[in-house]
This record gives structure tokens, sequence and C-alpha cells, in this order.
């Protein structure tokens, strides 16, 4: 199997343990949805068990037919489903059933991002050193998701709450992200 891109730098993350807890998930399986028929996506939810979610900058955690999975609305038109690995085949399948002859697509993207979970007392003032988008949970609580950029580079950024974020980074900046993670954790390593 192929290494993930961020397998060399587990010591490195697992060393950021007094500040937060930073943990990849690789090879997860990703979709991105491109529909606005509200028909179609609604039959999309049904055949997948996890309905798609009806606010724009949110998304949905549920139990489905595929396990547990993630629908994040990420723009006008545009869904991303995120499942367990290797079942983006499965899931891409049942999504194009469902969504018949209506105009939209379903594209398997799963190779473009790896997935870091962040979690800790103080995972929001670290993002805060190179996102600006506001996370206090007064603005962006549990269920929001946004593309934006961290450390100028993109990526997708979900709020889970208690102290706990998804980031979805391209595969080919993850070294770049991780190494700017240890940075910014390296004022409250210092005191830690």
């Amino acid at each position: 199997m192929t290494a993930s891109p961020l397998s060399a730098w587990t010591d490195r993350l697992a060393a950021l343990a007094p500040v937060l807890n930073a943990a990849e998930l690789p090879f997860r399986s990703q979709l991105t949805v491109r529909v606005s028929d509200s028909g179609a996506i609604a039959a999309m939810g049904s055949a997948l068990g996890v309905q798609f979610p009806s606010a724009a900058c949110t998304f949905i955690s549920g139990s489905g037919r595929f396990g547990d999975v993630e629908v994040l609305w990420l723009g006008p038109d545009e869904f991303l489903v995120v499942a367990a690995p290797d079942l983006q085949i499965t899931i891409e399948e049942v999504l194009r059933g469902a969504l018949g002859t209506v105009r939209g697509s379903v594209v398997d993207t799963s190779a473009q991002r790896t997935t870091v979970v962040l979690q800790g007392p103080r995972v929001r003032n670290v993002l805060a050193h190179g996102c600006s988008v506001d996370l206090h949970p007064a603005s962006a609580p549990g269920g929001t998701c946004v593309q934006t950029l961290l450390a100028r580079t993109g990526i997708i950024l979900q709020v889970n709450g208690d102290d706990r974020y998804t980031v979805l980074v391209r595969s080919s900046f993850a070294e770049y992200f991780a190494a700017w993670l240890g940075d910014a954790c390296s004022e409250y390593l210092a005191v830690a």
C-alpha cells in the first residue's frame, strides 16, 4: 500500500500532544457532488442513508448505508461526501444512480486530500495563527464547514465542536501544513 501523505510526520505530530492532538485519517473516500436539483439531492441522501445538509457551510454526520458518512455543503451546488477508505467506487455508483438523468456530477476526489483531526483546548488559538475565519463557537458552532485558507494553503475546515476540528488539506500541501502546525504550536510548547 502507498504511504499516506503524513506517514513520515507521525512522531512530529505526536510531539504536539501537550498543546493539541493531531491525527491523520488517510485514504478516506471523498466524492465531490455537483447538483442543484432539490429532488435529486433528496434522492441522493436517501440512497446514501445520510441526508444532505439544508444550509450552506454546514455538514451532517450519520451512520448510513456505508457506515459513518459525512456530507458537507461547500457551495451553492457543491457537496462533498466523505466516508471510510475504499468505498469511493461503490458510493459513486450509488450516487450516480440516484442522480439519474438530472444535470449534475459525482466525481471521486479521494486522492486529492488527506484528513487531519485536531483536538484539544488550544486548537482554536493555534488555528487562529493562520486562519481568518472566526472560530468562536458563537460564529462557528459545531456542524460548520468552510473552504478557506490556512497559512496560505487551501483547506476545508470542519468544526466538530468540543475543541475538535477536521482539516481536509491537499495531499501535496500536507507536509507544509504539518510543519506550519508545529510552528504554530511552538509558543504553547515552550510553556507546556
